[in-house]
């Protein structure tokens, strides 16, 4: 193993691996990583584990410096971190949030089933692939006013569900309903806003995806009811994943310059630059935390605009009403973004900043921010796989709670870098042999498809066996793809 990790790290259970404070001088707490023992071999290859101890040393952070199934090597933090800070002495760093702010995920159901959908799967595809622009730096139809733009900044997802583009269901099966309060425009640079005004409703390129999938397990019946997994095995749902576009890169890009000189400005010694960071009371923190909440808003109100569109194809191919077909949203949720939340700490009910950087949101049944109507359930949590083989539906527990500041994994997580894929793949057409399984796919770059096979990733199922077994969500059903778009 890298680095002799098993001769650092201290097996809690099967599951669970703690990073003592020992392990660095300058780590303020423990780390604690969630993997069985394959794949905390596999995690090792790369700095990943390193980053969860410099994530340790930032001040007021609180609990452990946690690190999920799926973590590989990030910016600062690992990809699949989550650190929580208090608001007194802590600090918030864009690295713990991310380029892609408010990279997210949203899960469509329909009343339709797998043989249904078959015979049209290709148009189908087609006509998502028209409707939803995708690739890098893609611009969608809509254009707005600076004025709408300001406006989007601060409401986010209702902004485009007041002009038609969703319904008022859709913001209660969304996270804080689609905007986080705090946006401030005034925080955002002119290059952002140039960059995010022709980018509204676009799908973006990378592992960014759009996939028709139908259900091929169910594991809780009770929990895929609630969600309108109500059809069992060969339910058609659409999923799709995609963030705040060049939007949210700059913001993070501005304020990364700004950390670096607030680290130095507040004495802040970091064991990497890359985890940069200012006090969340500071100037320089909240002008972040601001800019941030605005970016993620975009977000939302982009994917607002990709689920309007995906009704439209899907309900245009079929030759139905979206009524009729029931495109509902199951939930959509946030994995890159730092949130002013409510925990226990010590017994006592504590506001802190939580950091999470490709990790998902899992609160319990009973915590008064799950949606009313999955209140008696859980708070779906989605977890996608590779554009090969499956995604998962999963829940959240009071374990997640207790453990992880209501958190857990936001996908399989990369077992190669991209350009390793390449390599490993080359003279492979990868577009023909998803075509031989079945799976219908369209993408802007064909010659990129080879960073996004199911080589590139680690196998979900196990990441998300990992999550259930240690209670840090639990499984409720399975999807696998059967028409994929790829920017």
């Amino acid at each position: 193993m890298a680095k002799g990790w098993f001769n650092v790290l201290e097996k809690v259970d099967d599951y669970r691996w703690r990073l003592p404070t020992g392990y660095k001088t300058g780590m303020r707490v423990p780390g604690l990583i969630f993997a069985d023992e394959p794949m905390l071999r596999s995690m090792a290859e790369d700095e990943a584990i390193e980053q969860v101890a410099n994530v340790a040393f930032l001040p007021g952070i609180v609990g452990h410096s946690l690190a999920m199934p799926d973590i590989h090597w990030g910016y600062g933090f690992p990809i699949g971190g989550v650190a929580a800070m208090r608001l007194d002495d802590g600090v918030v760093s864009p690295g713990g949030v991310g380029f892609d702010i408010n990279c997210g995920t949203r899960l469509l159901r329909t009343n339709l089933m797998e043989d249904e959908v078959r015979p049209v799967m290709k148009p189908l595809v087609d006509q998502l692939f028209r409707d939803v622009p995708s690739g890098l730096g893609a611009h969608g139809p809509l254009r707005v006013s600076n004025a709408e733009l300001d406006e989007i900044m601060v409401r986010g997802a209702a902004w485009m569900v007041e002009r038609g583009y969703g319904t008022e269901a859709d913001l209660d099966a969304t996270e804080s309903r689609g905007a986080i309060p705090g946006a401030s425009p005034a925080t955002v640079s002119q290059r952002a806003r140039q960059r995010g005004h022709e980018q509204l409703g676009t799908l973006g390129a990378g592992n960014h995806f759009l996939e028709v999938q139908a259900v091929e397990a169910v594991y809780d019946e009770a929990a895929a009811r609630a969600f309108g997994l109500d059809l069992g095995v060969g339910q058609v749902v659409v999923f799709f994943h995609c963030g705040s576009r060049g939007f949210g890169h700059q913001v993070c890009q501005d304020y990364l310059d700004v950390m670096e000189k607030a680290a130095r400005k507040y004495h802040i010694s970091l064991p990497d630059k890359q985890l940069a960071c200012a006090p969340i009371k500071s100037k320089e923190g909240k002008d972040y935390l601001a800019a941030m909440a605005a970016a993620a808003n975009f977000a939302w109100a982009n994917r607002q605009a990709i689920a309007h569109w995906t009704r439209q194809a899907v309900a245009r191919v079929l030759g139905r009403s979206v009524e009729e077909i029931g495109l509902q949203q199951v939930y959509d949720v946030a994995h890159n973004i730092a949130k002013i939340e409510e925990h226990r700490v010590d017994a006592r009910r504590t506001r802190l900043c939580v950091h999470r950087k490709g990790a998902t949101r899992a609160f319990p049944a009973g915590h008064p921010e799950v949606p009313t109507k999955y209140r008696d359930v859980g708070q779906p949590v989605l977890v996608p796989g590779d554009m090969g083989r499956y995604s998962y539906l999963c829940v959240g527990t009071e374990q997640a709670m207790a453990e992880t500041w209501g958190s857990t994994c936001h996908g399989a997580g990369r077992m190669q870098s991209r350009g390793a894929a390449k390599r490993a793949l080359k003279g492979i057409d990868i577009a023909a042999r998803l075509q031989a399984q079945g799976i219908v796919i369209r993408a802007q770059n064909r010659a990129l498809l080879a960073e996004e096979a199911s080589e590139a990733y680690k196998d979900v199922a196990d990441v998300v066996e990992v999550l259930d077994r240690a209670g840090i969500a639990r499984k409720v059903a399975r999807m696998r793809p059967l028409g994929v778009i790829k920017g």
